[in-house]
């Protein structure tokens, strides 16, 4: 876990040709009291039109959402569909010169009537397909394989994304193949649901789900768990490696079992995923061969980017529709399962790409710090009013060094009372704190100048000039927070209550 999230860290900006089917999507959306009084059908009185990018050009849409520079080459007709596609391409940064334009065949649309049953529930009724299926002529192929060329030196990857709308002729296909590999590029491939694989012969990776796979190799994949099931998928990817001399990796996705990736070497494995809740599996493939493209050209094994595929794929479908997911939004998943995994205390280095990741989503970081020595009411209150501060809830907490030097004593008793493991024990199982970082030094400063935090927090028995780090929070936007302590509530009235001595302010 910790290597994806230092991947994603560090990820950069790469170039990325999309060859393929691009296509509109329309949804007309309404609602639906009736039924017709000439025929027994539905009446969608629409009330919202919405256009997006699909097939291919969804790919790119998925792309530029992992920050990656997308290059398009396909056709279009010379249609408004056409020109409406190509200007929700440019407007994410899309580069659409190799996005030829035909005379002979329309943009291929997907119209879909969604009706609100009862108001509330959006339900697909209908879809209407304008599009021409018939395959390219030799003219137009040598055209695209032209736009590819062009752009192919200049990119780190090449995609094919095949919906079989007649555009990927397996003569298209080869050349752009044969010249990415010649420009030692990757060229991955979401294929078509087509018995022959022969278009896509020497590709870098296939990445076919469960029953592309089926039909491709002519029979059945285990879904059955264990040895046996394993050894199914494995000769399932293997032949499809052989047959049609997949140089790189077989990425066969599995659903809910995940995905097994096969590597040239022979080396398989299941990449599990975790259980969701699934509204729409429309798009997860597309996610899934965007993300491999992406994770690969930034140095990740196939192993490493197809767990981030997973990981995207399962955002993907518990979204309604197609929905592209950003980068962020994959850190932020593989964060909340590392914060599963892993709990609550970080290092300081370890946590700093975590911060970045959240404020990135437009959290605020607030921080607070203390002994915590034991724990009581006060210290619930107080943790619970600093979490309202912000999103995330940052808690230096004073090492048993730190706490002997700057408490002493108590009446004779050494604090801390409680050693830091059992401090750090239950202090992480406050649901108001996020995140806990031990410090050993007499002050927090350290760790203030490194976090900085929109919001700095101490108990209201300080004054907001005596609150250590506040001038470097201030000077960063940020602001000091006091809060009002709970009367008679302090680490030191317990000690010495237990004492049978009186009562004391503890900081």
């Amino acid at each position: 876990m910790d290597h994806l999230i230092a991947l994603l860290d560090r990820w950069e900006r790469k170039r990325v040709v999309v060859v393929g089917d691009y296509m509109l999507d329309r949804y007309d959306y309404g609602h639906v009291d009736r039924l017709a009084p000439d025929a027994p059908v539905p009446i969608l009185e629409v009330k919202q039109t919405r256009y997006a990018p699909g097939g291919a050009a969804n790919v790119c849409l998925a792309l530029s959402a992992l920050q990656c520079e997308v290059v398009c080459v396909g056709l279009v007709g010379d249609d408004e569909a056409g020109r409406t596609l190509r200007d929700a391409l440019e407007k994410i940064g899309c580069d659409t010169t190799g996005l030829l334009v035909s005379n002979d065949r329309p943009t291929t649309t997907k119209h879909n009537l969604i009706g609100l049953a009862q108001h509330r529930h959006p339900q697909k009724m209908f879809r209407l397909d304008m599009e021409s299926r018939d395959p390219i002529d030799d003219a137009m192929a040598t055209r695209l394989g032209d736009a590819f060329a062009a752009q192919i030196k200049n990119a780190d990857a090449t995609i094919l994304e095949d919906y079989r709308k007649g555009v990927m002729t397996e003569a298209l296909c080869q050349r752009v193949i044969g010249e990415s590999k010649q420009a030692g590029k990757t060229v991955l491939v979401d294929p078509a649901p087509v018995d022959d694989y022969a278009r896509y012969r020497g590709a870098s990776c296939i990445t076919p789900n469960r029953t592309e796979a089926e039909r491709a190799i002519g029979r059945s994949i285990s879904q059955a768990d264990g040895d046996d099931g394993l050894a199914d998928i494995h000769a399932a990817a293997a032949q499809l490696m052989g047959d049609y001399a997949i140089t790189e990796a077989v990425v066969l996705t599995l659903d809910k079992q995940g995905a097994y990736a096969l590597d040239a070497q022979g080396h398989g494995e299941i990449i599990g995923t975790r259980a969701r809740s699934v509204y729409d599996v429309t798009g997860a493939g597309d996610v899934v061969v965007a993300m491999l493209a992406a994770a690969l050209t930034n140095g990740a094994s196939y192993p490493e980017a197809t767990r981030l595929a997973n990981v995207a794929a399962g955002l993907e479908v518990e979204q309604s529709g197609v929905v592209p997911i950003p980068l962020d939004d994959v850190l932020l998943e593989l964060l909340r399962e590392r914060h599963e995994q892993a709990g609550k205390v970080r290092e300081l280095e370890a946590l700093l790409p975590e911060l970045t990741a959240y404020r990135r989503q437009g959290k605020t970081v607030a921080f607070t710090n203390g002994c915590f020595d034991i724990l009581h009411a006060g210290h619930v209150a107080f943790l619970r009013e600093s979490r309202r501060q912000g999103d995330l809830l940052v808690v230096g907490l004073n090492s048993d060094d730190s706490i002997r030097r700057i408490k002493g004593e108590i009446d004779g008793k050494q604090r801390p009372v409680n050693e830091q493991a059992d401090r750090v024990m239950v202090l992480s199982e406050l649901e108001s704190v996020d995140y806990v970082v031990v410090f050993d030094e007499d002050t927090p400063m350290r760790l203030i100048e490194a976090i900085k935090p929109s919001v700095l927090i101490k108990g209201a028995d300080y004054k907001k000039h005596e609150v250590v780090g506040h001038e470097i929070v201030e000077a960063n936007g940020g602001r000091v927070h006091l809060v009002d302590l709970v009367a008679g509530r302090s680490t030191t009235n317990i000690v010495r209550k237990i004492g049978g001595a009186g009562v004391s302010r503890d900081a």
